[in-house]
């Protein structure tokens, strides 16, 4: 009888029957680990830079009341420099070694195709990247998650909006020909077209490029009276001030990628007031200082970090770690990727942070889909209008 039953055990732990549960990677009884390829030293570091400090200051926060369910969050960060080979060797890392529960915030739209492939074959959750390009969540799968609208309908948007509420009736183009490039391509034409106004010409350019003065002038040859642009932030800096100096009276426009605080005050520094776009799917920080729950999280920002306001990197990091704990918490105790996802897919709340309502739902895994156009005024951006 007691050889029978042991028989009847193996076979059960055979099939699974009462066997424990399988832990899942990155997720122990005491710790979630989470990771991201970041951009901490090239084109795109005053996104990442501050995102990352944003993001470890809340889940320090988090971490000191306990956690999430009695576990502790890592993230773990690896730093890719905008260049899509260091990424793959970042993503291998984090997802086969370290062996992370979700990859978290990962800047680049290239950067982030590529580790798609690796993370598609075990399901791992990809979450609030930092990057709005639409092939973020399409084609759609389970486990693609993204906070705001797309590069191509935030520039969509704001190319008819200029053309009908600012008259503009020649557009171009000055982008970085990588998949993040294309986005606004796509975009600005397809807007142009929609709203009957012209496109005239695009210019290419590397990540490196510093001399942007004859591109300037054949695109002032061709009529460009509205310029849209998918470059680096010191780039898009360098671009719309050289620009002014040459007192070309072209006007620029900026995907989410380019609405960052940097801008607004670089260009501020230099003489540039106005003329000045941008289309994202949040609102700048600085004119809602006033809001008591800004106000506290900007005084415990720069209080923690030294800095004189947290940028735009700041607020979408602050942003998406509170989503993801959220979404952590409303996962339960006995966390796996099926159940996380589950939960992110219940999320509706407001965010005061980036001034927008947050909802997913099994069939719209984009939290945010307002799009804010805003413009320079005087070294800081100003709201102008929402578009639903």
């Amino acid at each position: 009888m007691k050889a029978i039953k042991t028989l009847a055990a193996v076979a059960a732990l055979s099939l699974g029957l009462g066997a424990p549960a399988m832990a899942e990677d990155g997720v122990t009884d005491t710790e979630i680990k989470l990771g991201a390829a970041h951009d901490l030293s090239g084109i795109f570091a005053p996104f990442s830079v501050p995102t990352v400090k944003a993001i470890n200051m809340y889940f320090d926060e988090v971490n000191a009341k306990g956690g999430v369910h009695g576990r502790k969050i890592t993230y773990i960060i690896e730093d890719h420099g905008y260049q899509v080979p260091k990424a793959v060797q970042a993503g291998n890392k984090l997802i086969n070694r370290d062996k992370i529960f979700a990859m978290f915030m990962t800047l680049g739209t290239p950067h982030n195709l590529a580790l798609f492939k690796m993370m598609e074959p075990k399901g791992i959750p990809s979450v609030a990247p930092l990057s709005s390009a639409r092939q973020m969540v399409d084609p759609p799968a389970p486990w693609k998650f993204m906070s705001n609208a797309s590069y191509y309908d935030g520039i969509k948007t704001a190319t008819e909006y200029l053309a009908k509420e600012q008259g503009k009736k020649t557009f171009c183009l000055m982008y970085l020909p990588t998949d993040f490039g294309k986005e606004i391509e796509m975009g600005v034409k397809d807007g142009a077209k929609a709203s009957g106004a012209a496109f005239g010409i695009e210019t290419q350019h590397k990540p490196d490029e510093t001399d942007f003065s004859g591109a300037l002038g054949k695109l002032n040859d061709a009529g460009c009276e509205l310029v849209a642009t998918a470059l680096g932030i010191s780039q898009t800096i360098n671009v719309i001030a050289t620009a002014n100096k040459l007192g070309l009276k072209m006007e620029f426009l900026q995907s989410s990628a380019g609405f960052h605080t940097v801008v607004a005050k670089g260009l501020g520094a230099q003489g540039v007031t106005g003329g000045v776009w941008a289309a994202s799917g949040w609102q700048d920080l600085e004119a809602r200082v006033s809001q008591p729950e800004v106000a506290a999280w900007v005084k415990s920002y720069t209080e923690a970090t030294g800095e004189k306001f947290p940028g735009t990197g700041a607020l979408l990091g602050r942003s998406a770690a509170e989503m993801i704990v959220k979404a952590l918490e409303a996962a339960g105790p006995d966390l796996t990727r099926e159940g996380f996802i589950k939960a992110m897919e219940t999320l509706d709340y407001d965010d005061p942070i980036v001034a927008a309502h947050v909802k997913y739902t099994a069939d719209k895994h984009v939290g945010t889909t307002d799009i804010f156009i805003s413009r320079v005024n005087n070294g800081s951006w100003e709201l102008v209008e929402t578009i639903k």
